[in-house]
């Protein structure tokens, strides 16, 4: 990790000129949790002076945590509206959508959370291992999504680029370029990407993998620290080369 002073961890990257950027880490339908990180960057910004403000959100809205629609429905109401906003999609958006369309991924998704989001929607979720349920709990699903709901999962975007900031939800693929990265790795990356020390020539921001704290570091800086269990969201703030923390 990098060296802390008084104004946070200066770092090799920049955001573009007159630009303050926060990045939240993965929300895993912890509404209370964004309720509180929004009125932390409410409190962080008041000075910003003019400058653009930039809230990336870094993917992961919806599983674990109670409240996949009301948070889907909060991020809707755009509750930081001064601010420009970029949705990212996480793994668990991309699996989900898998199941709304082609009915495929019904059993990994369940396991990993698709059960309360369903059970947000209200619909009865499958039983373990019966998956005779999964054509019923798909179709309940087409028919409870919102359009708004649906219209906002399929906004959500694959990466962003802030000045030397690249943001995906899970990583990039060391050794490969930017431009020749296999979307599938931004949003399901781990292992590889989390071990690499390489320079990627850009410093990646990302959620995913759940570390105990949030880490910034010359090539990554890493956003989710289980917020949906720990109760902890991390919000990174990037402005000029500094990077400050927020966390609930």
């Amino acid at each position: 990790m990098l060296k802390m002073d008084g104004r946070g961890y200066r770092h090799w990257a920049r955001t573009p000129p007159e630009t303050l950027i926060y990045a939240i880490g993965d929300l895993h339908g912890r509404l209370d949790l964004l309720d509180d990180m929004h009125d932390l960057i409410r409190d962080d910004a008041r000075l910003a002076r003019g400058r653009r403000t930039v809230v990336v959100y870094l993917g992961d809205y919806i599983d674990r945590g109670p409240h996949s629609r009301e948070l889907i429905d909060r991020l809707l109401d755009r509750p930081v509206p001064e601010f420009e906003t970029v949705y990212l999609r996480g793994n668990h958006e991309d699996i989900m959508l898998e199941f709304i369309d082609f009915g495929t991924q019904g059993a990994p998704w369940f396991r990993h959370g698709g059960r309360e989001t369903l059970e947000s929607y209200g619909i009865a979720s499958p039983q373990p291992g019966d998956e005779a349920d999964f054509p019923a709990a798909q179709k309940a699903l087409r028919r409870r999504l919102p359009a708004s709901h649906r219209a906002f999962l399929d906004a959500t975007v694959i990466s962003h680029r802030e000045g030397d900031y690249l943001f995906v939800h899970a990583g990039i693929k060391p050794g490969v370029a930017i431009a020749d990265q296999d979307l599938n790795d931004f949003m399901w990356i781990r292992h590889e990407f989390m071990e690499s020390e390489v320079d990627f020539g850009v410093c990646v921001v990302h959620g995913h993998t759940i570390e105990k704290r949030a880490v910034v570091k010359r090539n990554r800086i890493g956003l989710d620290t289980g917020a949906y269990a720990s109760g902890q969201l991390s919000c990174a703030v990037l402005e000029d080369d500094r990077v400050r923390l927020l966390q609930t």
